[in-house]
C-alpha cells in the first residue's frame, strides 16, 4: 500500500475506535464503517488524509475526517490527533464481543 494510504482496520485501531485490530477488522467486514459515504466491507481498504470515516456502533454513530494516519496505537490524547470529529460526539465504546 502507498505511504499516503493506510489499512482501514489499522487506522480504526490506532484512532481507538476499536479495542483490538481484529475488532476493527470485524467492524468493517460487518458493514458498520463507511468511507466517504460508501460502505467499507473490506478491512484492508486504503484510507488517506481527508477521507471521512463514519463508524456506526450500537450506542453512537460518529463521523470523523482523517487528519493523520498514525504510526502506532498510542494513548487516547495522541489518538485524538488522528481525526477531526464531524459529529460532535466521542468515539463509540465498541464492545469486545
Amino acid at each position: 500500500m502507498r505511504e499516503d494510504r493506510q489499512r482501514l482496520d489499522k487506522w480504526l485501531w490506532f484512532a481507538r475506535f476499536a479495542r483490538t485490530r481484529s475488532l476493527a477488522a470485524r467492524l468493517a467486514s460487518d458493514g458498520f464503517v463507511r468511507v466517504n459515504g460508501n460502505r467499507a466491507e473490506n478491512p484492508a481498504k486504503g484510507i488517506g488524509i481527508g477521507d471521512v470515516v463514519t463508524v456506526a456502533a450500537p450506542h453512537a454513530t460518529v463521523a470523523v475526517r482523517v487528519l493523520d494516519l498514525g504510526l502506532r496505537r498510542g494513548p487516547a490524547p495522541e489518538a485524538r490527533l488522528l481525526y477531526d470529529d464531524l459529529s460532535g460526539g466521542a468515539p463509540p465504546d465498541v464492545p469486545e464481543g
